[in-house]
């Protein structure tokens, strides 16, 4: 049986932590076929894989002696944390970190048949071959410089988590005020839609999909804006007062949904952009739009 101490306990989560940084970065920088600096913190620890470790040698206690039930213990105990995980990020951050809703055997993206295989094996390989030597170290180390190493990390990874959770939380609120902005121009297209077509009588006008890009969609309702203003002035169209009326409430609506999502966009800073590029395949469901309008504001910027 495992018999730590806290502070044992809590080095072994450390540098699990930073044993899956290493994995995950190195894996998806190969993939990616560039540098990525994996996870969710600044420095050089995932927390998941941390965790992870620590419920694989809780999990696998019992069943020490026992190859099979090491592996389904593993299989059942990081499996629930992924899900658990994946669940409360996505409840606070409004976005998914990992997705696996195009594998097979899913279930609702956050966990997946191969991925629970998988950490029944990692759980056994771990447990059975990785841990030891790892726990000899630490054994090797004198209590009271292991203490002092376990604090100075202790005190480090808590600043970094929680920088970490303050532009994950800013990221969250952009989020949420980026899509209302994409929201309330959609309301503005579609009443210019409704405009044009009252005077064309619906025939030649273009409807522009609203899962469109963001600078589609912005570009598509100055171009309306400006090409009715152009044919009301040379007498091209003629509209009733309260309709100019209302085409100028939607050009100033437009005009102040435009600058808001300039200024939204402009504080996603240096913290935010790690971030995003740290967790590629971070997706959401309901800010969809939203979301892959920041990243393209990221990528256009890392390409200048």
């Amino acid at each position: 049986m495992f018999s730590y101490t806290m502070t044992q306990w809590l080095f072994f989560f450390y540098f699990y932590c930073f044993f899956g940084w290493c994995f995950e970065s190195a894996y998806v920088s190969l993939r990616s076929r560039h540098l990525v600096n994996r996870g969710f913190m600044r420095g050089p620890f995932l927390p998941l894989y941390g965790s992870g470790a620590i419920m694989m040698l809780v999990v696998s206690m019992p069943f020490q002696h026992n190859l099979f039930q090491t592996y389904v213990a593993g299989c059942i105990g990081a499996t629930l944390l992924e899900y658990i995980t994946g669940v409360v990020m996505e409840a606070l951050f409004k976005v998914r970190y990992w997705d696996y809703s195009e594998q097979k055997f899913n279930f609702r993206g956050y966990i997946c048949l191969s991925s629970t295989l998988a950490w029944g094996g990692l759980t056994v390989l771990m447990t059975r071959i990785l841990h030891k030597p790892i726990e000899q170290l630490v054994l090797d180390i004198p209590n009271n410089i292991l203490a002092i190493i376990v604090f100075i990390l202790t005190i480090y990874i808590v600043a970094d988590f929680t920088l970490s959770f303050k532009a994950a939380i800013d990221l969250r609120d952009i989020l949420v005020r980026l899509e209302a902005v994409k929201e309330e121009l959609d309301r503005v297209q579609k009443r210019l839609d409704v405009i044009i077509a009252m005077a064309y009588e619906g025939r030649g006008t273009k409807r522009q999909e609203r899962e469109g890009r963001a600078d589609e969609l912005i570009a598509g309702i100055e171009e309306r804006l400006l090409g009715l203003k152009e044919k009301i002035q040379s007498g091209v169209l003629v509209y009733p007062e309260n309709i100019r009326e209302e085409l100028l409430e939607l050009w100033t609506k437009y005009k102040i949904n435009l600058e808001s999502s300039k200024q939204l966009k402009n504080l996603i800073d240096i913290y935010k952009r790690r971030l995003i590029k740290g967790n590629p395949s971070m997706v959401s469901s309901k800010f969809k739009r939203a979301l892959q309008d920041i990243k393209d504001f990221v990528n256009d910027k890392l390409k200048k």
